[in-house]
Parts: structure tokens; sequence; C-alpha cells
């Protein structure tokens, strides 16, 4: 999909970076003894301290206030939600993902690792789908051309 502004495509660009790690996550997770796991369970670590809390943050802090005042508050507020599930389970998740990238998961954690995982992925997956299809359009209708350089330069420096 091909968005008008900056900061639509930033962040659909991040969503399909992220689709992509998490569909590898999925598909090494749900089988035993993938070779590629640690690997994974690293990128996965740098997502969930990173990336999740500078994503989630910026769209609450910087676009969801904007949409509220534009009349689209439940959209805002079913995301952020959203945002506060996809958090929780990542705080779970991060401890168990940390040993699973220096090889030191406990034999008994890895069913919670493997289902963790699977959650966070299902959960993502259907949060960016929402954002794909309802708040990344409403943005290049929302933000004019001032804001949206603002917004998309705040974003990529943080």
């Amino acid at each position: 999909m091909s968005f008008s502004r900056q900061v639509s495509q930033a962040l659909d660009d991040e969503h399909r970076n992220n689709l992509d790690l998490l569909g590898r996550a999925e598909h090494a997770f749900a089988r035993a003894n993938d070779p590629e796991i640690p690997s994974l369970a690293g990128r996965l670590v740098r997502h969930l301290e990173h990336e999740i809390d500078r994503h989630f943050g910026f769209e609450e802090e910087q676009l969801f206030p904007r949409m509220a005042d534009a009349g689209d508050g439940d959209l805002a507020e079913m995301l952020t939600e959203e945002h506060d599930t996809i958090r929780a389970v990542a705080e779970e998740l991060l401890p168990l993902a940390r040993a699973a990238a220096a090889g030191t998961l406990p034999a008994q954690d890895a069913g919670t690792l493997k289902r963790l995982v699977l959650e966070i992925v299902e959960r993502q997956v259907a949060h960016i789908q929402k954002e794909t299809m309802a708040l990344l359009p409403l943005l290049d209708d929302l933000l004019d051309d001032d804001t949206d350089r603002e917004l998309a330069f705040a974003y990529a420096a943080d």
C-alpha cells in the first residue's frame, strides 16, 4: 500500500519489517529445536525493548490526540487498549526471549516461550492490519504538509 504522508509511510515501513520478523518467529518457534531460534530471539528482544515502546509511544503521544480532536477518539482508544495488551505480553515474553537468545533458556520454559511468541505474533499481526486499514489512511487525511513533515522528522530522530 502506498501512502501520501511521510508519517503514514514510515509507520507502514515499520509494520512491514515487523511482519517479516513476526512471520519468521512464528515459523521457527512453532517447531521445536529450530536452529534459527537464538538469532530470532535476539531480534525479538530488540523489537520488544525498543521498537514497541518507540512506535506505540509515538502513536499515543503524537497521533492519537490529533485523532481524538478530529472525532476519531474511539479508534485511538481501541488501538491504545491493544497497545496495552501487547505490552503486557511483551513484558512476560522478554526475559524468556533474552534467555533463548543467550542459549540459557531452561527446558521447562520452552513451552511458555513458544506460547508467548505465538501470542505476540497473533496480537501484533492483527493490530498491524487494523492500523494499515484504518489508522494510516486516516493520517493521510488528518495531517497537513507541515505537521506531517514535523512529525516525520521527530519520529526519525527518536
